[in-house]
């Protein structure tokens, strides 16, 4: 028997912006004049799967298994056929021929993988970024700042995308612990901060209960100070959680899911005071069900219950 369809929504104060964290796919409410819609997904890896429309999507990386010229065409065919008028994606630490200079040399660690010989970084170079991303208004960032209007007529919105996270078993766009301060100073500031790694201590925690987030994106949040944090990597830590700069640092950001659920009503208590408090979503937007949530949602597929595409409305 399916788990029971749960709703979880969280807001930040006078409703700024909403999360849809749990939801009835056939029952999603539209969001209200004066937002826009963000959707968030993150380790497609390869797969497709129901994504709700949108005016923005964001994919936080891992868009393949390993790679190869034909993973990232399917993935690539399934975005540009979102409907959704903005598409902004970046890579993760699986997709492993967009790291130039690291994959010519570690390519044949995964010859089993479709990597006998080097796949074409062009040809896949031109799937992201080609005249076919572009009619999709898709937009493949790399340590890249980029600015977008979402709807005609409203407010600009900027974006800083990375594909880099703490090193893990020498896979793509891995940094060590010792090189994470200076590559994260570069980061910008924008309204949007993508990056495939979680920060540390942010919905980071893995079955074995690590705390792999990079604590330099941790440090520098603070000064970044995003309205809306997309990042994956850590599948089993889907989640969000909406930070308020004003009643602490962001080391106390809570990580599994049930402190997640438990922050709604803290969050609620803050819209009712009426006080206008500078906040940040922070989402890992995974979409591969696994561990302990994947257990109790009853998931084997990816975007079904549990590991959603996380809506967020945020007030233009």
């Amino acid at each position: 028997m399916a788990a029971r369809q749960r709703d979880i929504t969280l807001r930040s104060p006078q409703n700024k912006d909403i999360v849809y964290l749990e939801y009835d796919p056939t029952n999603l409410p539209p969001p209200s004049s004066g937002y826009t819609r963000f959707v968030c997904v993150s380790d497609t890896h390869a797969k497709q799967f129901p994504v709700p429309d949108g005016d923005v999507l964001l994919h936080s990386g891992d868009l393949t298994n390993s790679g190869t010229i034909a993973e990232f065409e399917r993935t690539m065919n399934w975005i540009c056929s979102l409907p959704h008028r903005t598409k902004l994606i970046i890579a993760g630490n699986h997709d492993l021929t967009l790291h130039a200079g690291w994959y010519e040399e570690n390519h044949h660690r995964w010859s089993s993988s479709g990597h006998a010989m080097p796949q074409e970084r062009g040809r896949i170079l031109d799937l992201l970024k080609g005249s076919k991303a572009r009619e999709a208004n898709v937009v493949y960032l790399q340590n890249e700042f980029y600015t977008f209007q979402a709807k005609e007529g409203c407010r600009s919105w900027s974006v800083y995308g990375s594909p880099w996270s703490p090193e893990f078993y020498n896979w793509a766009f891995g940094y060590t612990a010792a090189e994470g301060p200076a590559l994260v100073s570069k980061f910008q500031k924008a309204d949007i901060l993508l990056t495939h790694g979680p920060p540390r201590n942010i919905l980071d925690r893995t079955n074995g209960g690590d705390l792999p987030g990079c604590p330099a994106l941790a440090a520098a949040l603070p000064r970044l100070r995003p309205r809306l944090h997309v990042f994956g990597h850590i599948h089993e830590a889907h989640g969000a959680h909406i930070h308020s700069w004003s009643k602490g640092n962001v080391g106390s950001v809570q990580n599994d899911f049930d402190q997640v659920e438990s922050n709604e009503h803290s969050i609620s208590n803050a819209s009712a005071s009426g006080e206008t408090e500078e906040v940040t979503v922070f989402v890992n937007a995974a979409n591969w069900p696994m561990g302990k949530r994947r257990v109790e949602y009853q998931t084997s597929g990816f975007g079904g219950a549990g590991f959603r595409p996380v809506v967020v409305d945020m007030l233009d």
